[in-house]
């Protein structure tokens, strides 16, 4: 995922220019800290500073490990009723302060306040009361040998200072998919959260005291992942890292954490293909298609970026697709009747961009959005960083459209004949996430769903979860999965023990 060139500037000049902005600390120890240097975090939809986030480092970073390390002992000593009313507590706060929390994710990252509104503050309060409960009902394996006069069971034991890094996109959503598990088990954490997208973090830590969380338990420490980030991932006493974010950036970590021989959890990038099939029942496949193409302006992970659709009803699918995405209105994120906010970053912005000029230069047909539709912005919102859903037709399988993540709102349709032919085409690409089937056979959706390389299928439907059951991707989507019992599984420690009587 990108990062934006953040200049230095002198300490005088910092400090008058903050004057007008939000100003961050990390937080660490269950108190503010300042730090020496700061960078500059962007409003998307305006295209100016607003905040000044930590630039932090190794300094900040051995502090925070420290700190979590002094709480770990009595952190993970105590019960998992008692956890998990702590846990509860902190969503109950996050719940009260919802439309505070909403108007920062939104203003922060660009998206609409809807979607902030109704998708991601519910789902990082969710989060929390999700590991709350199931922390209470995992057990533990026993068997006996009679014969041998021995007994063997296993005990599970937090694991000590986790390492969390959260990407840009979800920001709260996705920094308490982790942190709720991490300290739900026992261990401590050290999280960094994106430095493009770090305000909803800074509030939710000064909700720690009040929810009940010990000074310690949760250390927030913010800055870019080059310093940061390569700092906590090499810091010899963080024996774990959950990371969500690009592969590339994935490829980092795992060759920095060997040889520290660290658990990892990697969720990283997707290439999600919808199989659309002729018996579809395009009154619901439709809209949800655009859901899935172009939600929170694409930049999710499981968004649909190759849409696949039988010969049979490709036209009608394309003409009637293509009509509902131009009604896809862009513009002020605070806008109720907005459904595309602002891309993460100018630069960001000029990749997807870069994307739909390349496959033109292919031969590709844009028949909506970048390039061929105008886009009218707010005056306030004039140097925001907008684009409007783009739909791509006639583009080849190995155009760099199809094969490589865009993160943006652009999808490519193509048309297929056979179910074989289909499900060889959806895993042509290097990266095994999500993937949606259409169809009203029954049969079909289960033989298709058993042979895509995805690690999640959705048929039907897109984006219902149950937490209860493995997320995560296939080759380079990822390493391991999270949900209830894989994430306690991973901030865990199994020990098997025997006892011969």
């Amino acid at each position: 995922m990108p990062c934006r060139k953040k200049p230095q500037i002198s300490k005088r000049l910092m400090m008058a220019h903050s004057k007008d902005l939000l100003v961050l600390e990390n937080f660490i120890g269950g108190k503010f800290v300042p730090c020496s240097s700061y960078i500059d975090s962007y409003n998307p939809s305006t295209g100016d500073v607003y905040c000044r986030v930590p630039d932090s480092g190794k300094e900040e970073v051995e502090a925070a490990v420290r700190a979590a390390q002094d709480a770990f002992p009595v952190w993970s000593s105590r019960s998992p009723l008692e956890r998990s009313q702590i846990l509860n507590k902190l969503a109950d706060l996050i719940e009260h302060d919802l439309e505070a929390f909403a108007k920062a994710e939104s203003k922060d990252q660009g998206k609409t306040i809807t979607f902030a509104r109704t998708v991601d503050i519910p789902r990082a309060v969710y989060n929390f009361r999700f590991f709350a409960s199931s922390i209470l009902h995992h057990v533990t394996e026993c068997t006996e040998m009679a014969t041998m006069g021995c007994v063997h069971y296993t005990s599970r034991a937090p694991v000590g200072v986790a390492g969390l890094i959260s990407p840009w996109n979800l920001p709260l959503y996705l920094l308490t998919w982790k942190i709720a598990p991490a300290i739900a088990c026992g261990n401590t954490v050290v999280a960094k959260p994106s430095e493009m997208t770090s305000v909803t973090a800074w509030m939710m830590c000064k909700l720690l005291e009040k929810a009940g969380v010990p000074h310690g338990v949760v250390n927030v420490v913010f800055g870019t992942g080059a310093k940061a980030g390569e700092a906590l991932v090499c810091h010899p006493d963080v024996p774990l890292i959950s990371f969500t974010g690009s592969t590339l950036t994935a490829q980092r970590i795992t060759e920095k954490s060997a040889p520290h021989c660290k658990k990892l959890s990697l969720e990283l990038g997707g290439k999600n293909p919808a199989i659309i099939f002729n018996d579809a029942d395009l009154s619901q496949c439709i809209p949800t298609t655009l859901k899935s193409s172009f939600a929170n302006q694409g930049e999710i992970c499981l968004c649909t970026s190759r849409i696949f659709v039988q010969r049979g009803i490709y036209s009608e699918f394309l003409k009637r697709f293509v009509a509902e995405a131009k009604k896809w209105k862009a513009g002020n994120p605070s806008d109720p009747t907005v459904s595309v906010g602002a891309l993460i970053s100018k630069e960001h912005l000029e990749k997807v961009r870069s994307y739909v000029k390349r496959a033109q230069a292919e031969g590709a047909r844009v028949l909506c959005g970048e390039g061929v539709d105008s886009l009218d912005l707010p005056p306030g919102n004039k140097k925001g960083y907008f684009m409007l859903p783009t739909v791509i037709a006639e583009v080849k399988d190995e155009s760099c459209c199809m094969q490589e993540e865009i993160f943006g709102p652009v999808t490519c349709v193509v048309a297929f004949d056979t179910e074989e032919e289909v499900i060889k085409r959806a895993n042509s690409v290097k990266y095994g996430l999500a993937a949606t089937v259409w169809s009203s056979n029954v049969g079909c959706v289960h033989r298709v769903a058993r042979r895509l390389q995805s690690g999640l299928v959705w048929t039907n439907c897109w984006l219902i979860r149950d937490l209860n059951l493995p997320f995560g991707g296939m080759k380079a989507s990822g390493v391991g999965r999270e949900g209830a019992k894989d994430s306690y599984e991973f901030f865990t420690e199994v020990k098997t023990i025997t006892i011969k009587h």
